[in-house]
C-alpha cells in the first residue's frame, strides 16, 4: 500500500532544519530561508549586546590622595580624612557620592562597621583635568579596641555625555587607608612619664636654686667677715705712754 504525503519530493528535499514551524522553503531558492533565519537569530544578540554597551560604565574619576589629619588617634577621637578627586577624562564629571567605612572592634570583641559621609554638598562638579579637595569627618567610638583599622574610601561619579546631553553613571573609584588607634594604657604611661619628667625637671631647677642661694649665702658672709677683720685690724690703737 502507497503512503500519501502532502509534500513533493522537491519540497522535501528542501525543508529548512532551522526553523521551528518546520515550513518549507520556495523550491530552487534554499539559501534565501537560510539568509533569514540567520538575520532573525541576530536580532535578539544584537539587542542584547546594545543593552550592556548602554549599562557599561566609564571610569572617569581617580582618588589619587587619601590622607588622615593625624598619625595616631585615641578611642573616643574626632578627626577628618582628606580626599582628592582627579577627572583624568575630558568630559567634566560630579561627585554624587563621598563615603569612607570603617571596620573595627570594640573592646569586647564584637565587629562593628560604620561609613562616614563628605560635608560636602553633592553633587559637586569637576571640569576635565582638574582636582577637588573634600573633607570625611570621622568620630571614633569611646570603646574602640587599640590597633589598626583599614577605612576604605569610595567615590560614585558621574559622567556628563554630550552627545546625548545626559550624566551617565561612571565607576566606583576607591582607595584604602591606615588608621591606627593607640591603647589608652599606652597613653596613660606615656602621660605619666611626662608628668615625672617634668617634676623631675621642677626638682632639678629647685635644687640648682639652693646650691645658687647657698653659694651666694656663703660669698656673702666670707666677704662679711673679711669686711670685719680689715675694720678691726685698721682701727687706731692708743700709743702707750712712758
Amino acid at each position: 500500500m502507497q503512503l500519501f504525503h502532502p509534500y513533493s519530493e522537491s519540497e522535501l528535499s528542501i525543508r529548512n532544519p532551522f526553523c521551528s514551524n518546520n515550513s518549507t522553503e520556495v523550491a530552487g531558492h534554499p539559501k534565501e530561508g537560510w539568509k533569514m533565519n540567520k538575520k532573525i537569530a541576530l536580532i535578539p544578540l544584537l539587542s542584547f549586546l546594545a543593552l550592556m554597551s548602554a549599562l557599561q560604565t566609564v571610569k572617569a574619576a581617580t582618588i589619587t590622595s587619601a590622607t588622615l589629619d593625624r598619625d595616631t588617634y585615641l578611642a573616643g577621637q574626632t578627626g577628618h580624612i582628606s580626599v582628592v578627586i582627579y577627572n583624568d577624562k575630558s568630559e567634566k564629571i560630579r561627585v554624587t557620592e563621598l563615603s569612607a567605612t570603617i571596620n573595627y572592634y570594640y573592646t569586647d570583641g564584637t565587629v562593628y562597621v560604620q561609613k562616614f559621609f563628605t560635608s560636602a554638598t553633592l553633587p559637586d562638579e569637576i571640569q576635565e583635568g582638574q582636582t577637588e579637595t573634600y573633607q570625611i569627618p570621622i568620630s571614633l567610638p569611646t570603646n574602640m579596641a587599640s590597633g589598626y583599622a583599614n577605612p576604605t574610601i569610595e567615590a560614585r561619579t558621574e559622567i556628563w555625555q554630550p552627545h546625548i546631553e545626559h550624566w551617565m553613571s561612571s565607576d566606583r573609584a576607591t582607595s584604602q587607608l591606615k588608621l591606627y588607634v593607640e591603647s589608652p594604657y599606652k597613653q596613660s604611661y606615656e602621660t605619666s612619664q611626662q608628668e615625672l619628667q617634668e617634676q623631675k625637671t621642677v626638682n632639678e631647677s629647685l635644687s640648682n636654686t639652693v646650691t645658687i642661694l647657698a653659694v651666694t649665702t656663703l660669698v656673702f658672709a666670707v666677704a662679711t667677715a673679711f669686711l670685719m677683720f680689715f675694720v678691726f685690724t685698721m682701727r687706731p690703737r692708743p700709743i702707750p705712754q712712758p
